[in-house]
């Protein structure tokens, strides 16, 4: 087939092609690139027999609060946290409060899936919403969490000044019902390997796609926006990208209020 002819059959593809479908070829597009790109830095980590970066909050000597990354130069976060880093650091508790709220606070440990079910299971009648205060921690146990309380129909809530960071969005994205109040701090990063094994080059490039299709595959289920996760590709370990209020809505991470919704009838 001659150049002009293939250039004109792809033109006329491309023309035919809804605008929605284009949008998914473009992010599946960048997530092979982000692939290709962890690939390279997890090979260079590995041939300088180097300890892969990254952020665990249960780690004493990891910071629960990585500076954000804003063009390149770490800074603060927009809000300090109320609660301490000692606090933040524990294993994720869950504590029955008023009116059906489940107060969910500390790092996301390995095991935190099942402690989740066993209380919603015993107290399950009771709740209503899930209240995060977390700087994050295992995803294999944030989307069973997130799972848990769609099928449950429950809402979620960062409040003011609470955290919600690294995976905890994952879980944030279950609510049916989804409010971060004026102050949250909620932040997302590049996913990382936590564990003390440390994996060949290309077990961690296996295991970096592997893990970041079933993220966007599990927010594309919450009915989150794809574009969320680009930012959490772009952003390193050990650093936060904290998402703005406009974002959150933007990329439905947060749902509109009643009143809005009234409103906007």
């Amino acid at each position: 087939m001659r150049p002009s002819r293939l250039a004109s059959r792809l033109k006329d593809l491309f023309l035919r092609t809804d605008d929605g479908s284009l949008m998914r070829y473009a992010f599946f597009g960048l997530l092979l690139a982000s692939g290709a790109f962890v690939f390279i830095d997890m090979r260079e980590l590995t041939l300088a027999n180097a300890s892969l970066p990254g952020h665990d909050p249960l780690r004493t000597e990891a910071p629960v609060l990585p500076p954000a990354l804003t063009d390149g130069v770490p800074q603060g976060p927009p809000v300090q946290p109320a609660s301490p880093p000692e606090v933040l650091r524990q294993p994720i508790r869950f504590e029955l409060a008023a009116g059906g709220e489940l107060k969910a606070e500390g790092s996301i440990d390995v095991g935190a899936a099942a402690r989740f079910a066993e209380e919603i299971e015993a107290r399950g009648e009771y709740v209503k919403s899930v209240a995060l205060n977390s700087p994050g921690g295992s995803v294999d146990d944030a989307l069973e969490i997130s799972r848990l309380i769609r099928e449950r129909g429950l809402n979620t809530k960062v409040e003011a000044k609470a955290l919600c960071a690294s995976s905890c969005p994952l879980v944030f994205a279950g609510g049916v019902v989804r409010e971060a109040e004026a102050d949250a701090v909620v932040g997302v990063h590049q996913v990382f390997n936590g564990g003390q094994a440390r994996p060949t080059a290309e077990e961690a490039m296996s295991g970096a796609q592997n893990t970041t299709a079933r993220i966007v595959r599990h927010l594309e289920e919450m009915g989150i926006g794809a574009g969320l996760w680009l930012n959490a590709l772009e952003t390193p370990p050990d650093r936060l990208y904290y998402l703005t209020p406009q974002e959150m809505a933007e990329f439905k991470l947060t749902t509109p209020s009643a009143a809005t919704a009234q409103a906007a009838n």
